[in-house]
């Protein structure tokens, strides 16, 4: 059987339209351009249009984004709450006016129209990297070890916000993949993330799902190993394999789920900087672990901006040829 691959642009589709991530972030013609001259170059799905996708829900609610020199991706620069406690105060975004959401819905909404064909998915993000953004990591982390129950509440919270937003993108008939990376072991251990953020997620997986229609994505990057199990609880469809994990060890956990598609993530460092030979060392290593089970596909992290258009044409060429 032949095995998808699926690359994840985001800042990366902004050097194929010679923009810088700032650029291509803050104007929809650009981001459409960009993520289209992406599409037309990998041919990748699904094409999930944004490029500092994180960024979004934080900035819409009063988190300042600075402007990066030169290629760097826009980040965080201030941090509008103190505790998570405030966070309740939070009404449900509104994704027909709030922030960048609208421009990146309508992005979403002409790539479809655009490309018939492909796969189109809104990112959203989760209720614990939202947190991360509008307080700063380290105060969650303050709060996680000193006040649980507060952090859990809060994060309850963020998900009922989150499922407004996506019903918001749902009613724009675009669809969504979820994302959660700033949850992933070691910032929660195992036990703080079944404590702390797991019933948010939850609620917002099997919300975001009834929404929708189907199950929905849920990409956590990190050592995801060690929460393998409680993420399998959240109803999804759909989970990253990432390379920072042990890969045979989170292979063997999903082994009796094959309802579940498992993307196995290649190493970015080869991708983004290795030789042709290091490439295909790299597709055949994580091709082996696909031959594991069914229902896989071979991915990658967030293509970094700079990696050679090449690099990513050799890999999605081997990979195909290996039908």
């Amino acid at each position: 059987m032949p095995v998808e691959i699926s690359p994840s642009v985001y800042e990366h589709a902004a050097k194929l339209v010679c923009a810088t991530p700032w650029q291509a972030s803050r104007d929809g013609e650009l981001m459409f351009q960009a993520h289209a001259a992406a599409y037309r170059t990998y041919r990748h799905t699904p094409i999930m249009p944004g490029i500092d996708i994180y960024n979004l829900e934080a900035e819409a609610n009063g988190a300042k984004i600075g402007k990066p020199e030169g290629n760097a991706i826009p980040a965080v620069r201030h941090h509008p709450f103190r505790t998570t406690e405030e966070l309740l105060s939070l009404r449900p975004l509104d994704a027909k006016k709030d922030g960048r959401i609208p421009m990146q819905i309508e992005v979403a909404k002409r790539l479809i129209e655009t490309f018939p064909e492909a796969t189109v998915r809104v990112p959203v993000s989760g209720p614990f990297s939202i947190a991360c953004n509008l307080l700063g990591f380290d105060c969650v982390m303050l709060e996680v070890a000193d006040r649980p129950d507060q952090v859990r509440d809060a994060l309850l919270h963020l998900a009922e916000g989150q499922l407004a937003f996506a019903q918001g993108v749902r009613d724009a008939g675009v669809d969504i993949t979820f994302f959660e990376s700033a949850a992933c072991p070691p910032m929660l251990s195992p036990k703080q993330f079944r404590a702390v953020e797991l019933p948010a997620l939850k609620k917002v997986l099997s919300g975001m799902a009834a929404i929708i229609g189907r199950p929905i994505p849920c990409i956590i990057g990190g050592n995801t190993t060690p929460i393998v199990e409680s993420m399998l609880e959240t109803g999804t469809s759909y989970l990253a394999c990432p390379f920072e994990t042990d890969q045979d060890a989170f292979l063997e956990k999903v082994k009796d789920r094959p309802d579940v598609q498992i993307r196995i993530n290649c190493d970015l460092r080869v991708i983004s900087r290795g030789t042709k030979e290091q490439i295909r060392q790299e597709a055949d290593r994580v091709l082996a672990l696909c031959r594991k089970r069914s229902n896989v596909c071979l991915g990658t992290g967030a293509l970094p901006y700079e990696t050679p258009v090449e690099n990513v044409l050799y890999i999605l060429d081997y990979v195909r040829s290996m039908a």
